[in-house]
């Protein structure tokens, strides 16, 4: 399929028609399948441990902190370094970012959809993994972005109109849906005694509000984008 750079710009800036009601109820049911059987979800949480680690790197970047790289691991752990104030706002924004990162880039994604703004999503979802690209420092995790990234590519260049719109919002129910279980896991760990070091704790020593008001924030914020997200993709 040959593409002007005119029609691309269109086609990222133009809005394309909603999908069928029963697509994106399709799409909704696809997404709880890949969160909640176990099997696969140990599969489809590398998503969101990508979602995860972008959302650390890109506070980091923006309180102006100095980002020394990224690691995404099989065993779907995954740890970004940077550099500046061991304490302060960007350490603790930087830290807080992890959790609420996949609930807070689907409700986005929920926004750009509700608008009609499919290509737009996929293009900008293409953007932020290049971007993210650069600073992988190991080769499982850069295998995972050139993956994902080759993925989304693919559906936006190749892909027919509800094919785009099936992906897109798949990704955006995942996202929504995917950005909840994580912080059960979180304080099912911390109640066996485990996760001493995780971003809750870690919040916890540079502020002093108890982690587990930490992990109740990060709960907060994932089922108020899934509440807020859901409402606007069923809106259509």
């Amino acid at each position: 399929m040959n593409h002007s750079l005119d029609q691309l710009w269109q086609q990222a800036v133009g809005t394309q028609p909603d999908p069928p009601h029963w697509l994106v109820l399709a799409c909704a049911g696809a997404a709880l399948l890949a969160v909640l059987p176990h099997p696969v979800w140990r599969l489809s949480r590398n998503v969101v441990t990508l979602a995860h680690e972008g959302g650390h790197a890109l506070v980091a970047l923006l309180t102006g902190r100095r980002l020394a790289g990224i690691r995404l691991h099989s065993d779907t752990s995954g740890l970004t370094v940077s550099a500046g104030r061991p304490t302060g706002p960007g350490m603790i924004l930087t830290a807080a970012a992890g959790y609420t990162a996949p609930s807070l880039l689907g409700l986005g994604g929920a926004a750009l959809l509700a608008a009609g703004r499919i290509t737009a999503l996929l293009w900008i979802a293409i953007v932020l993994l290049v971007g993210m690209l650069v600073m992988i420092r190991n080769a499982f995790g850069l295998l995972s972005v050139v993956l994902t990234g080759a993925a989304f590519f693919a559906v936006s260049w190749f892909g027919s109109a509800q094919l785009q719109a099936c992906f897109a919002f798949l990704g955006v129910w995942f996202l929504l849906l995917a950005g909840v279980r994580p912080v059960v896991e979180l304080q099912r760990k911390r109640h066996r005694g485990g996760a001493r070091d995780s971003d809750a704790d870690q919040l916890a020593r540079l502020t002093g509000v108890a982690a587990l008001l930490w992990v109740a924030l990060f709960a907060v914020v994932a089922l108020a984008c899934l509440v807020i997200g859901s409402s606007w993709l069923l809106a259509g």
